[in-house]
């Protein structure tokens, strides 16, 4: 269900190519790629596929879905288990060595697990957005949840973190629970 809804994004806010057949990263007119979608999925162990075998991980997951749906949108796997949102932000510039056309941004689920203030949280992911909007990439937010055991009152402000972010950046599509379908199903948990 999660990837149905992820494709169902993508594709609904014009970031997975219509026409697989064309030049990769030319974009027409109305903001939508002609080709194949290079697509960066920059996060943590999440995406990183932490535990699972090779191959088994979100991004090449994903890919395989999207290409069963006759969607050719090649991955960059930019996960990193344990990772926060300042070792995204540190990292970006590197992982945007790759040439994405767009960028799905995953991260915070440790800033939460480690009880990191959520202002700080959110001033890398600001930094993250800005810079993707600066290079013109579409950008899919992915947004988490804390833990229950920091406290309500340090769940709201968590959670605030990526509506906030989503509302004030219309360009980005946001995803309010990454995890929405897997948190609570025991067969998809380690």
């Amino acid at each position: 269900g999660r990837r149905a809804a992820l494709e169902k994004a993508l594709v609904g806010f014009g970031m997975l190519p219509a026409d697989a057949g064309a030049a990769r990263g030319q974009w027409n007119g109305q903001g939508q790629p002609n080709g194949p979608l290079r697509l960066l999925v920059l996060g943590d162990s999440l995406t990183a596929g932490f535990g699972l075998p090779a191959g088994q991980g979100f991004a090449p997951r994903l890919e395989a879905a999207l290409r069963a749906r006759g969607h050719e949108v090649p991955g960059v796997d930019a996960g990193v288990s344990g990772d926060t949102s300042a070792g995204g932000l540190a990292r970006l510039d590197w992982a945007l060595a790759d040439r994405p056309d767009a960028v799905l941004v995953e991260l915070g689920g440790n800033d939460g697990l480690r009880g990191l203030p959520p202002a700080r949280m959110r001033a890398n992911l600001a930094a993250i957005l800005d810079r993707l909007a600066a290079r013109g990439l579409p950008v899919l937010l992915g947004g988490m949840l804390a833990p229950p055991n920091h406290g309500a009152e340090y769940g709201r402000e968590f959670a605030a973190v990526f509506e906030s972010l989503a509302q004030e950046r219309p360009d980005v599509v946001f995803y309010p629970f990454f995890l929405d379908g897997v948190a609570a199903d025991r067969a998809l948990n380690q």
